[in-house]
């Protein structure tokens, strides 16, 4: 049965009406009463605190976007979609699911808290842009993160539903190369920014093949 190991990397939104919501909703603490006191406090903390909670919108499938999707199937080289529309990008890797031939039985579905994020946010993806999605990633989304028939998440595996491991500390404890090598998934968004789209193919990749060797350490193989 084919092995499809996976890693996305995403984007905050850039929707101006979900960004004028997120301003609206940001407030002077309530220990600040005074009208002078509060718009001191706004106009000296307005900027940064709108700033954290667009980026926090990066881990939120309704508002964020799709940056990069890394993949490898089987013992095959990882690959990276990472360049046009968001749309293109999801119909590009509905085009590789779908060229598998394997069906949801057969598919196994392999990352670092993908039951809990990558699957999710895809599938959440798909439907904001009006667009079908793939049945194989739906029945992996579907799964539960302890049925490692359909989706084998190291992180779950690892340390248990709902706690959590790094997946850079997990290949510290494995002797397994880290890919967190200068970009980290925080750092996304400022690579962006800064318009290393290729960069962060890159690393997105280097997640990937860690994460496949990982997981092959933990499957026995």
């Amino acid at each position: 049965m084919p092995d499809i190991v996976l890693d996305v990397e995403t984007l905050p939104t850039d929707r101006a009406d979900v960004i004028d919501m997120l301003a609206a909703s940001i407030k002077a603490p309530a220990q600040y009463k005074k009208p002078d006191s509060i718009a001191q406090w706004l106009e000296e903390n307005k900027a940064a605190e709108l700033d954290a909670a667009i980026r926090k919108t990066a881990l939120d499938g309704a508002f964020g976007q799709v940056c990069c999707i890394g993949f490898a199937i089987d013992d095959k080289q990882a690959d990276a979609i990472y360049e046009g529309t968001e749309a293109y990008m999801l119909t590009s890797f509905a085009r590789e699911l779908g060229s598998l031939g394997g069906d949801k039985y057969t598919t196994l579905f392999i990352g670092h808290n993908i039951a809990g994020f990558d699957l999710r946010f895809l599938v959440q993806r798909y439907i904001v842009n009006r667009l079908p999605i793939p049945h194989l990633l739906k029945h992996a989304a579907s799964a539960k993160p302890w049925e490692s028939e359909k989706v084998f998440d190291t992180m779950c595996q690892w340390a248990g539903v709902g706690n959590r491991i790094s997946l850079d500390k997990l290949c510290m404890a494995l002797s397994v190369p880290t890919p967190k090598d200068g970009i980290t998934g925080a750092t996304v968004y400022d690579e962006w920014l800064n318009g290393n789209i290729e960069g962060i193919a890159e690393y997105c990749k280097r997640d990937v093949d860690a994460t496949r060797e990982v997981s092959m350490r933990m499957r026995g193989f």
